[in-house]
């Protein structure tokens, strides 16, 4: 006789929209420290690549240490509210606060002054985003085992995650010194940073009252210590070929988002809505095509796929024509798709795999790791577009008595380009050479799909069990 299938956890349509608006709020906050933090610390307060490269430093350090304890105190919670649900929603008001405080650097003050105050800003931001970051990371495969599910929650969280990142670029676009403009006018765009992180923290609170989590987790799973955690996480050969990758990933988008005001005011000197454009609107036609990919090729062969086609894209950025680097930019949209709905999809395998190794279920674990060998790729592209700049011979506003210097040498410019398209784009090829090794494909994710649906159903009939007293 043949054995039913286990079902799988489904999700309202409902609950799916909430847990994307989440990702409105994240997204737009992250978008606008990504690709602001160089050109406002650099070129508009003048901050030399020495200063930002120790704050850099600095900040990778934290990084060392606060994804994986705080993914470990979240695994090892347990409330009325659930291991995630509570820190998000009481985290919400101090990401809101610090990235506020991020952009109200004083001016006229030294570089002492201004290196720590970045330093300091950026390190508590940090900490306040890798809580909610992670946190709202974690739920997506905890929610549900089913592929098609994760999917669906990837694309809603993409898709408003598009208008976030959109956002993100033009909100600074719109209130930041324009051409011409003295580097001391800058408290609209300190304004509008303040309504960004006010309404960017309200969704995120919003879908902590929406989205419930499995208390089966939380109540069954007997909690690792935390060097027992960090050494199954560690030795995990699955995650370690998914993490080599996303840091890539991580590495390419940080420099890619980081250069595009430099591409815009310098190289093709337009507005960055067009660059926005021709990059968004690919992307967004991408997501759903998604779908159509992960059920012809799976998982991994999709990501590799649409890896390859971004880092096409970015690396033409550095050689075409001024007038068809949008073009370039239309090509690595539709590749970014697939970076924005699968990555995380390919952890929750590895998540999988874990629960049946271990017996627990340990996002927080995993999620922290993936902060901590992934975060310092951030830092590296702000410092490499610092120290690129500045070696090229780059003129910045504050160099220019707060003007900003159209007649950049060719060195310069091709500097410009090499942050913007050639580097990240070297960066895709690896990470899709990376996906080569990763063990979860074919007849062994198959039978991890089993077995992890076997385990869901045993759980869950173990809570009934100790919540009737038997």
């Amino acid at each position: 006789m043949t054995a039913q299938p286990i079902p799988q956890n489904r999700l309202t349509l409902s609950t799916k929209i909430i847990y994307g608006l989440a990702s409105l709020g994240t997204s737009t906050v992250a978008s606008i420290y990504g690709a602001l933090l160089p050109i406002f610390y650099q070129d508009y307060l003048g901050l030399s690549s020495r200063w930002i490269g120790i704050a850099s430093a600095t900040y990778a350090v934290w990084n060392v240490f606060n994804g994986p304890i705080f993914g470990f105190i979240t695994d090892n919670t347990r409330s009325k509210l659930g291991r995630r649900i509570p820190y998000m929603r009481f985290t919400a008001p101090f990401l809101a606060l610090t990235f506020i405080l991020v952009w109200f650097a004083p001016e006229g003050v030294g570089e002492i002054t201004q290196f720590w105050w970045m330093l300091v800003t950026i390190l508590l931001y940090d900490t306040a985003y890798t809580i909610i970051g992670l946190v709202y990371g974690a739920l997506m495969p905890e929610l549900t085992e089913s592929d098609v599910e994760r999917n669906q929650l990837s694309i809603s969280s993409t898709l408003f995650g598009i208008v976030g990142y959109i956002l993100g670029f033009l909100l600074p676009d719109m209130f930041r010194p324009r051409p011409g403009a003295e580097s001391t006018t800058m408290l609209s765009l300190q304004l509008s940073m303040v309504a960004v992180g006010i309404i960017s923290a309200f969704f995120i609170i919003l879908m902590t009252y929406k989205v419930k989590e499995r208390r089966a987790f939380a109540i069954v799973d007997e909690p690792l210590k935390f060097w027992e955690s960090l050494r199954y996480t560690l030795t995990n050969r699955s995650f370690w070929a998914f993490v080599t990758m996303n840091f890539l990933l991580t590495f390419m988008f940080s420099l890619s988002t980081g250069s595009i005001y430099y591409l815009a005011d310098y190289v093709t000197q337009s507005s960055t809505m067009v660059l926005m454009v021709y990059l968004f609107i690919p992307l967004a036609i991408g997501i759903p095509l998604t779908n159509l990919a992960v059920k012809k090729l799976g998982l991994v062969w999709a990501q590799l796929l649409y890896m390859i086609i971004a880092g096409v894209g970015l690396v033409s950025v550095a050689f075409v024509p001024t007038a068809m680097i949008v073009l370039s930019l239309a090509v690595t949209g539709f590749g970014m798709s697939g970076h924005q709905t699968i990555t995380f999809n390919i952890l929750a395998l590895v998540i999988d795999e874990d629960e049946v190794r271990t017996g627990r279920r340990r996002e927080g674990a995993f999620y922290g790791a993936n902060a901590l060998l992934t975060k310092p790729a951030q830092s590296l592209a702000l410092f490499l577009t610092a120290f690129i700049l500045e070696r090229s011979g780059f003129i910045t506003r504050a160099m220019n008595d707060g003007l900003i210097f159209l007649n950049q040498s060719a060195s310069a410019l091709f500097g410009i380009r090499a942050i913007g398209g050639l580097i990240p784009g070297i960066a895709m090829f690896l990470g899709a050479a990376i996906l080569l090794f990763f063990p979860l494909k074919g007849k062994r994710l198959a039978a991890l799909k089993e077995k992890i649906l076997v385990m869901h159903a045993e759980k869950e009939t173990r809570l009934a069990e100790m919540e009737s007293g038997s």
